[in-house]
């Protein structure tokens, strides 16, 4: 049976890859077939998951680049296309998230959750597509989350920044995708309910109470596990989506279904 999720000889790039589901991912297309380029600010980070990575006998480059900076982007894409000489898949995985309604989070605040949760997918995207378009092919995948369509209504993780920038990169990733078909490229959006990750390590999962609230709410009854997100990762990354177009697929167990 053919492999549905092979990768053999595609170059893979993930941005936020220095931790969390973004070096989950990697490894995951690693193990896939693929080549994989790493991209994130902390550079030790980065060659941590580079070595791990590398058992699997593919090759991997890590590179510091700060999203958020259209020259640290650009020279890290052309660090890629120097490496590998193509890019066929870009996970767009950086992402904050920071607390605060509109009527208390300061205007930095506001100005930091866009800057990476938006403008990150759009720079490593504009520096992506054009080899992507000259070869006539592309996988673009960029990581929303649940709360692009629903909020927290705990007081204390209020986070109307995060809200309205992932809602932002679904319609980014619809417009991206309807413009970019024609070349060959194809653009999608994943929305992940709960995991685990140095982020939500940090905030989410230090108050009980609202672990408890997510358990009782989600017909699975729990967050998702470390690799759970990795299949819809593959599916969009690879040709077994190839009529797969700026959709927004939910991993969250259920969680906006009730």
């Amino acid at each position: 049976m053919e492999k549905l999720f092979d990768l053999t000889g595609k170059v893979a790039v993930v941005t936020g890859a220095s931790s969390g589901l973004g070096a989950d991912a990697a490894f995951a297309y690693a193990k896939a077939g693929a080549d994989v380029a790493l991209l994130a600010r902390r550079i030790e980070k980065l060659n941590e998951v580079k070595a791990k990575i590398e058992k699997t006998g593919r090759k991997v480059v890590a590179v510091a680049c700060d999203i958020t900076n259209e020259e640290s982007v650009k020279i890290a894409m052309q660090s890629v296309l120097d490496t590998f000489g193509h890019i066929d898949i870009l996970l767009n995985n950086a992402g904050v998230a920071v607390r605060g309604g509109v009527d208390s989070m300061s205007v930095e605040d506001w100005d930091k959750t866009f800057d990476t949760n938006v403008k990150g997918i759009f720079l490593a995207s504009k520096y992506a597509l054009p080899p992507m378009k000259e070869r006539g092919y592309g996988k673009i995948i960029n990581i929303a989350s649940v709360n692009a369509v629903v909020a927290d209504k705990f007081d204390a993780f209020i986070r109307h920044s995060y809200n309205s920038s992932k809602a932002a990169v679904v319609g980014l990733t619809r417009g991206m995708a309807a413009s970019y078909a024609k070349y060959g490229i194809t653009v999608n959006a994943i929305g992940p309910g709960l995991f685990e990750s140095e982020m939500t390590i940090k905030t989410l999962f230090k108050s009980e109470k609202f672990v408890n609230q997510y358990n009782t709410s989600n017909p699975t009854g729990r967050p998702g596990r470390n690799g759970e997100l990795n299949g819809t990762v593959l599916y969009l990354s690879s040709d077994s989506s190839s009529y797969v177009q700026g959709q927004f697929i939910i991993v969250d167990g259920g969680g906006t279904l009730v």
